[in-house]
């Protein structure tokens, strides 16, 4: 889905909110394409990292809960779309799970996202991410089965998520902003992929969904 990008600010992307159609047969959202190759290139460069420094690998047994034993045989954006696919998660959702991802990271400086523990992290942000966006969700066993996991260990991988980030999972316009910004910047850097005019903050999200049940 390559083609010529432009800058589009988060000021455009709100102007637009309502573009993004939630009917079963939308599209699914340019923001995963855009989220997985941030994440791929993330992976790359943590691989060299540790490639020239074993110390590097992270020896928290905490942050180690989200090593797979066996990995999904998918790419990210593979696994992403499944998780869309399955869940309709709107754009937004990935743009939350993004700052989380980042929290987390921050928070645990030893951690380093790789092949063994991406999918994991992965199923447990976006769906942390869904519950702060959406009125309506899966129950976490649903999410468990789109992931690949048992729901004992996606309950697990929750609980040890959520205590890691100090339950900070609020989102604000600015923060939202930002990190629509670096997705962009994303773009401009390694993909041509445009990131749809849909990315909405968790505020506007439900204030719409409210008025639509008003009608």
């Amino acid at each position: 889905m390559a083609t010529s990008s432009h800058a589009i600010s988060p000021r455009k992307l709100r102007s637009d909110l309502y573009s993004y159609s939630y009917q079963n047969d939308s599209n699914t959202p340019l923001v995963i394409a855009v989220l997985a190759s941030l994440i791929e290139r993330t992976m790359a460069r943590n691989e060299r990292i540790v490639k020239k420094c074993t110390w590097a690998l992270s020896k928290d047994t905490r942050t180690r809960v989200f090593d797979c034993h066996e990995t999904p045989d998918l790419t990210i954006q593979s696994y992403l779309e499944r998780i869309f696919r399955y869940t309709r998660a709107g754009p937004s959702v990935y743009v939350v799970a993004y700052v989380y991802i980042d929290r987390f990271c921050q928070a645990n400086p030893e951690f380093r996202i790789n092949a063994r523990n991406v999918h994991g992290l992965l199923i447990t942000t976006i769906m942390a991410a869904s519950k702060y966006v959406e009125d309506m969700n899966y129950r976490n066993s649903y999410f468990a089965r789109v992931g690949g996991l048992t729901t004992n260990v996606m309950n697990k991988l929750e609980l040890e998520f959520l205590f890691s980030m100090g339950f900070k999972l609020h989102v604000n316009v600015s923060v939202f902003e930002s990190y629509c910004c670096h997705l962009e910047r994303e773009v401009s850097i390694g993909g041509g992929y445009h990131i749809e005019k849909t990315l909405r903050c968790a505020e506007e999200i439900k204030s719409r969904q409210q008025e639509e049940r008003k009608i």
